[in-house]
């Protein structure tokens, strides 16, 4: 399999002392500042997106959507209504 190449670039600012803190982080970790500060940005961004992303119920709330789904209530009047200004103002 080839090797994939890195062409996109990310250029970021900081003061010295967060320099100073990355270059010891990474200095203690084996990794050059750039890997550490992927690695990390990564690893945190991939847990922000999971978070915005994802559901996470309980058994029991699992077990009410599901029946929600299996045994959806009748429509209100409301949501009838809606229904049906809904179809006066889409084009089919």
């Amino acid at each position: 399999m080839p090797a994939l190449t890195k062409n996109a670039r990310l250029h970021i600012r900081c003061d010295h002392d967060i320099r100073s803190l990355l270059d010891k982080a990474a200095s203690y970790t084996h990794m050059s500042v750039s890997e550490f500060v992927l690695k990390n940005a990564v690893e945190q961004a991939q847990e922000v997106v999971q978070a915005h992303e994802s559901i996470t119920l309980s058994q029991t709330a699992f077990a009410a959507f599901l029946d929600a789904l299996d045994n959806p209530p009748q429509p209100n009047p409301a949501l009838r209504q809606a229904f049906q200004r809904h179809a006066q103002h889409v084009v089919k």
